[in-house]
């Protein structure tokens, strides 16, 4: 019996040192009933990365279990410029977020790798650190939870996680940057969406000429900036606004954000239809028939480069987008309360909607897109 107990200990510490080495264990998936590979934690892996947050913007609220280092960052930005990670290696997570468009789109609904298009307007990435919900339907509570989804997607990505891995861990100058930046060169879907995730958090976007007047005193808005900048912040349907009654544009109620975000973070039915088709918006998330119609409330931050506008991309320009809210929208049992002027319209004149677009163009920042820390790194 003594000598069984030895053989059973040698057994365990051997165990012990395997998995300590790889840091990895085998678990079902419960999906597909293959196997996956899930990786153990490793404390203290990387070198850890302080956010510059500006000082206009409050702190976010960043994850305890997947602390930003300078490792997990760009193992984020190679897996998130990596085309590997879909079925035919020819699309990337940049190639519908794109440095130009702000890290988004050009095209009403992205083409997916075969052709088809997806169902909705792909959203720009920035400042998503302080995002409180993720996809138009706000389906996913966190980024990690975000990231998983256009890598199997049918039409985006259209790869498992298992295969994903699979093509990642291969490549030795992964298992490298995996070894830096968790531990040990283990390669999971877990520990690939934590670091897109890292990469994604550190794109923040404060710098655009109307921060650089509004809050560093480096710039100044022209005058018909200026203006649209009051029409944007006055109530509209206040005739004392204005000499000569103009109305206001009602912006700042849901795009406000203390000049900020520029997002309420919420989701509004803003009357694009009177009638809600195939696709109704959060409804299809929380199984509230009020939420019918509803999506989330997009930043107008560098919203001049992220044409075309609305979930389904229907807009083509911000004058487009200005006509239809100083029209009044569309009536719908689900329409937003702040939509008050349905069947009215604002009231703006053409020179108050050309006053708007050349404010919102001033929201601009164009450091952000060229920045080189988020540009693809194979190029």
């Amino acid at each position: 019996m003594a000598r069984k107990d030895r053989l059973a200990k040698i057994s365990i510490l051997f165990l012990g040192i395997i998995v300590a080495t790889t840091a990895c264990r085998d678990d079902d998936e419960e999906t597909t009933g293959s196997k996956r590979v899930v990786c153990e934690s490793v404390p203290d892996a990387g070198t850890p990365y302080e956010l510059e947050v500006p000082y206009f913007f409050p702190q976010p609220s960043l994850p305890a279990d997947n602390p930003l280092t300078e490792e997990g960052i760009e193992l984020g930005r190679h897996l998130f410029w990596d085309k590997t990670l879909s079925r035919n290696n020819t699309v990337s997570c940049g190639s519908c977020h794109s440095p130009e468009t702000a890290f988004s789109d050009d095209a009403p609904k992205s083409i997916g790798l075969y052709g088809e298009t997806t169902r909705r307007n792909s959203m720009p990435l920035m400042n998503m650190a302080w995002n409180t919900s993720f996809f138009w339907d706000g389906r996913a509570a966190t980024l990690e939870e975000q990231i998983l989804e256009p890598v199997t997607h049918p039409v985006e990505m259209d790869l498992t996680w298992a295969e994903a891995v699979e093509r990642i861990e291969s490549d030795s100058a992964y298992q490298e940057m995996f070894t830096q930046a968790f531990g040990t060169p283990c390669v999971d879907s877990l520990r690939m969406s934590f670091a897109m995730a890292q990469f994604i958090r550190t794109m923040i976007s404060a710098r655009s000429r109307f921060d650089l007047a509004y809050r560093y005193g480096q710039a100044q808005l022209t005058p018909s900036e200026q203006r649209g900048l009051e029409l944007f912040l006055a109530e509209g349907g206040d005739p004392n606004i204005y000499p000569g009654g103009q109305n206001g544009g009602d912006c700042f109620h849901c795009h406000g954000g203390a000049l900020v975000q520029f997002t309420d973070h919420l989701f509004r039915n803003n009357g694009l239809d009177s009638i809600i088709g195939e696709d109704r918006g959060r409804e299809e998330v929380s199984g509230v028939i009020y939420d019918r119609g509803r999506f989330r409330t997009p930043t107008l931050r560098n919203i001049a480069l992220t044409a075309p506008y609305m979930h389904d991309g229907r807009f083509a320009t911000l004058h487009e987008v200005l006509e239809h809210y100083n029209s009044g929208g569309h009536e719908s049992a689900t329409v937003d309360p702040l939509m008050k002027f349905t069947g009215e319209g604002l009231g703006l004149s053409p020179l108050d909607i050309d006053d708007l677009v050349n404010f919102l163009e001033s929201l601009s920042d164009y450091e952000f897109i060229e920045n080189e820390n988020f540009q693809d790194p194979n190029e």
